[in-house]
C-alpha cells in the first residue's frame, strides 16, 4: 500500500486548504503507485508523457540529448516534487526529454484526465496547481536569466544558495550539466569557493 501522506501534506501546504476524508479517498482511488529502479526511465524522448509523478522517495533528472550526444539536464526531482514533461502531458505531443531515476524511486502517478477531474471536484487541487504554476513561472524566469546573464561562478553561487542539498545528492558531472558548464569548470569554481 502506497503512502499518500506526503502528497496530502503537500497539497494542503501548497493550497492552504484542508482535504476532507472523502477528498483523500478520491485522490487515493485516482493516483496509482509506481516504483522505478535506479537508472530506469520514467519518460523517454519521442514518447507522450501520459503521467505526472509525485515523488514520495527517491530522485530523478529530466534531460535532453543534443545531436553530438551531449546531455543537458533541465531539472532534478526529489521528494515532494512533481516530475514529467508538462508540455507533452498537457498537449499530448511527443516529449523532447528523458526522465530517469537517479535512485530507487517511489512515486504516485496521475493522468491529465484524472487531474482535470480533480481540479473540478477538489478545491485544494485547483489551488495547488495555481501555486505550482506561479512557482514554475518564477523558477523558469530565474533559470533563463541565469543562463543568459550570470557567469558560471554566479550560477554556481545561486544554485548553492537555492538548492544547497543538490551538491550532496547529485554527481558533480550532473550538477555541471544542470549549470551548463564543464565538470572541469565546476571543479575549479568549487575549489575557489572553498578557499574564499
Amino acid at each position: 500500500m502506497a503512502d499518500f501522506t506526503p502528497l496530502f501534506d503537500y497539497i494542503e501546504k501548497k493550497s492552504s486548504v484542508t482535504l476532507s476524508d472523502d477528498e483523500r479517498g478520491l485522490i487515493m482511488n485516482k493516483l496509482k503507485p509506481k516504483k522505478l529502479r535506479k537508472r530506469q526511465f520514467f519518460l523517454q524522448e519521442g514518447d507522450v508523457c501520459k503521467y505526472m509523478g509525485f515523488i514520495i522517495k527517491g530522485a530523478t533528472r529530466m534531460f535532453s540529448v543534443d545531436e553530438r550526444g551531449h546531455e543537458h539536464i533541465l531539472h532534478f526531482g526529489m521528494e515532494d516534487w512533481w516530475v514529467g514533461d508538462y508540455e507533452s502531458f498537457h498537449l499530448l505531443t511527443p516529449s523532447k526529454y528523458y526522465v530517469e531515476a537517479l535512485e530507487d524511486t517511489e512515486m504516485l502517478l496521475i493522468t491529465s484526465e484524472q487531474l482535470n477531474d480533480m481540479v473540478r471536484s477538489i478545491r485544494a487541487i485547483a489551488e495547488m496547481l495555481e501555486s505550482l504554476g506561479r512557482g514554475a513561472a518564477i523558477a523558469n524566469n530565474k533559470r533563463m536569466h541565469a543562463a543568459i546573464s550570470l557567469t558560471a561562478e554566479e550560477r554556481y553561487e545561486d544554485l548553492a544558495k537555492t538548492y544547497p542539498y543538490f551538491f550532496n545528492r547529485f554527481p558533480q558531472n550532473m550538477i555541471a550539466s544542470y549549470l551548463g558548464i564543464s565538470p572541469e569548470t565546476l571543479s575549479r569554481i568549487r575549489k575557489m569557493a572553498l578557499k574564499a
